[in-house]
């Protein structure tokens, strides 16, 4: 394998599950590259992707993090990634800008599941990635094998698993491991490069079988290296690595290597894997077609946005050609400055040549996932992904009422970072939700706006948006009359209030004749009603109801269109109490994905949440993942995600939309209107 270094600097991301250990590898990665001479730790806080206040307080990474390195004379910018799947927008943007991705897992067979989505995403998007089994030193007494992890893995893969090492034991403990294309061995030296030991004789029979299965596996990609292996001659090593490298970039393999970033085993092993094998930024832009039909001589695309109240926006991209150097015209505005990124710290460059990922100072009107040339405004490119629906949210006001603009603008700018958050007004209940993909994506958020804004926030449950409605009609005859000192207030109405069928909503009529009310007081009737629809006997908005004005009196000189206005609302108050008003909760239409081996603990969910299984049905291209339909009231939707993601190792998921309203009574009506009471007191 030559040792002649890469042409341009390249970018890999490192994504896993939570707690799979990918700061601390991301650490010992930039430890041996000489980037940092002392190993930080999430524990203690100062890990170069943990700078945030929020990720220090909840010890794990909350947000994509830049740290360039460089490597045997190679430029590369390592992305530690969030592990949390409430965070994956985060993540999900990094690896469009990466080489290569490193997916780093825990060697717990039980926990293969979780990789599900990633893997799934790397492939969907044709993105090249190997797999780091991460604390290999943690498996001593277990029992458990690299095969047992891997046939785990491989069962959530689409892509063939290629094993690149098999471990050394000595006892229950992995002292090192075998090379399975150099076929040299290697002796683990915590904090230190491994030796290069003579390879165990009791070894050689699993190293040629596993030598064989990776050979087996690059033949079914390859028709020369398949006719070697047919006339049993043994490939130039030369060969292998060419075609580890060509199948890697086609997405066609996934590579597996074996170590410990606390212990610092594989590390170095890793390194040169990445070197020799990942593919160039050109190859990767021309993976993404993102120079398609784009002329312009230097192009770069936003992946990370970052708002500092007063070190102003850096958006971090990657640049896929020619130069940016500070102080040009990049997407329509000025680029105020180049930075190299180490976590939080930031380092002045004078320009960033192609293949660089990099910091560019105050683009105000540059948004993540914008295509930047320096010959017109920003671009959308289509292969940029798609938002995660928001399944999580959280009625929000500021402690103090006279924040309460602040703290919108606030927000705003924390959904310029993270647009996977988002911010809407209630028309229904008046309250402004904030939604996310989970409680700790949304607290996160609030705690942002402590720290960065000095925004104090409250939050709670958004309320149910409850309708009422009526079961049977009445006529009401009602009457205001009221005398002032200059002219008084006269109107007198008869109404026919009648049920109307679910969903039709509010119809109002008139069968006024003689003129007894005359045409122009007639809509300020309909208006008076409409006023009090939005809280009816229960304290809820009211619907599918009708109301017809049948007859009336008025006055010449004391009628006017305000007391038509307020006998209507006077008689829809004493009206409406007598016609069996009933409480309407929503019902949502809720499509559940889940691993099929979860399917089981799903429907008992459902059912302990008044829901109704409708259906299920395997879920379309996810092989061993299930869809299951059902209905369930909004009410108990609220914190559906989070028993979901409990039950289903983080990987269950969920869409929503409304589908009808339906009758609620007994005890569960009567706390929904006593709340609402408590609520209207309050306000």
């Amino acid at each position: 394998m030559s040792d002649a270094p890469r042409s341009s600097p390249r970018t890999a991301a490192l994504v896993g599950p939570y707690l799979s250990g990918k700061t601390t590898l991301v650490e010992a990665m930039l430890q041996v590259a000489g980037t940092i001479t002392r190993k930080g730790s999430v524990r203690d806080g100062n890990a170069v992707g943990d700078g945030a206040p929020e990720a220090k307080a909840r010890q794990m990474s909350v947000e994509v993090a830049a740290a360039a390195a460089s490597y045997l004379g190679d430029t590369w910018t390592l992305l530690d990634c969030p592990g949390s799947i409430e965070l994956w927008s985060e993540t999900a943007h990094a690896l469009m800008a990466a080489d290569v991705a490193v997916v780093v897992c825990e060697p717990t067979p039980d926990k293969a599941q979780m990789l599900a989505p990633v893997l799934r995403f790397l492939d969907d998007n044709a993105i090249p990635h190997l797999l780091f089994i991460n604390k290999m030193d943690t498996l001593s007494g277990t029992g458990i094998r690299v095969r047992d992890i891997l046939q785990a893995i491989q069962a959530v893969s689409a892509r063939p698993l290629v094993l690149r090492q098999v471990p050394i034991r000595e006892g229950d403990a992995i002292t090192g491991y075998i090379d399975l294309v150099s076929e040299r061995a290697y002796h683990y030296n915590p904090r230190a490069p491994s030796d290069l030991v003579p390879l165990p004789e009791a070894m050689r029979d699993r190293e040629q079988e596993a030598r064989q299965e990776l050979l087996e596996s690059l033949a079914d990609f390859d028709d020369d290296l398949l006719a070697q292996l047919l006339e049993d001659t043994a490939p130039d090593k030369e060969e292998v690595y060419r075609q580890l490298s060509k199948d890697l970039a086609s997405d066609l393999i996934v590579p597996v290597f074996l170590g410990s970033g606390d212990a610092d085993g594989g590390i170095r092993r890793l390194w040169k894997a990445l070197r020799h094998e990942t593919p160039e930024a050109a190859a990767t832009a021309a993976r993404l077609g993102v120079l398609e039909d784009v002329a312009a001589q230097t192009v770069a695309q936003v992946v990370k946005t970052t708002l500092a109240p007063h070190a102003g926006k850096l958006s971090l991209a990657r640049v896929w050609r020619g130069t940016v150097t500070d102080g040009m015209t990049l997407g329509g505005e000025r680029v105020a400055g180049v930075f190299r990124m180490l976590g939080t710290q930031q380092t002045k460059v004078p320009s960033a040549e192609a293949g660089d990922l990099v910091a560019l100072g105050r683009l105000e009107g540059v948004r993540t996932g914008d295509l930047l040339t320096e010959a017109g405004p920003p671009t959308r490119t289509p292969f940029w992904p798609a938002l995660p629906a928001q399944v999580y949210s959280l009625a929000i006001h500021a402690e103090n009422r006279n924040d309460e603009v602040k703290m919108t603008g606030a927000v705003q700018k924390l959904i310029e970072e993270d647009p996977s958050l988002a911010l809407e007004q209630n028309a229904e209940t008046g309250e402004l939700v904030l939604r996310g993909q989970g409680d700790i994506h949304l607290q996160i958020a609030i705690d942002r706006l402590k720290s960065k804004y000095n925004i104090a926030v409250k939050s709670r449950s958004p309320q149910v948006p409850y309708c009422e409605t009526i079961r049977k009609g009445i006529d009401h005859h009602a009457r205001f009359k009221r005398q002032t000192g200059g002219h008084g207030q006269f109107a007198d109405i008869h109404i026919e209030i009648k049920p109307m069928p679910r969903g039709s909503g509010f119809k109002f009529t008139d069968s006024v004749v003689g003129g007894v009310v005359p045409r122009q007081y007639i809509p300020a009737v309909e208006a008076g009603i409409r006023d009090w629809m939005g809280s009816g006997p229960l304290g809820f908005p009211v619907v599918d109801f009708t109301v017809n004005l049948s007859s009336g009196q008025f006055h010449s000189v004391d009628s006017s269109e305000m007391a038509f206005k307020t006998v209507a609302r006077q008689a829809m108050v004493e009206a409406m109490p007598k016609c069996e008003p009933v409480l309407l909760e929503p019902i949502m239409q809720v499509t559940v994905a889940v691993p099929s081996e979860f399917t089981a603990r799903v429907q008992r969910v459902v059912s302990g949440r008044r829901g109704q299984i409708l259906g299920f049905d395997a879920k379309p291209g996810w092989t061993g993942w299930d869809e299951v339909k059902v209905t369930m009231p909004q009410a108990e939707m609220h914190d559906l995600i989070v028993e979901l993601r409990s039950i289903t190792l983080g990987v269950g998921t969920f869409t929503a939309q409304f589908d009808r309203l339906a009758e609620l009574s007994g005890r569960l009506a009567d706390k929904a209107v006593d709340q609402r009471k408590e609520l209207l007191a309050a306000s």
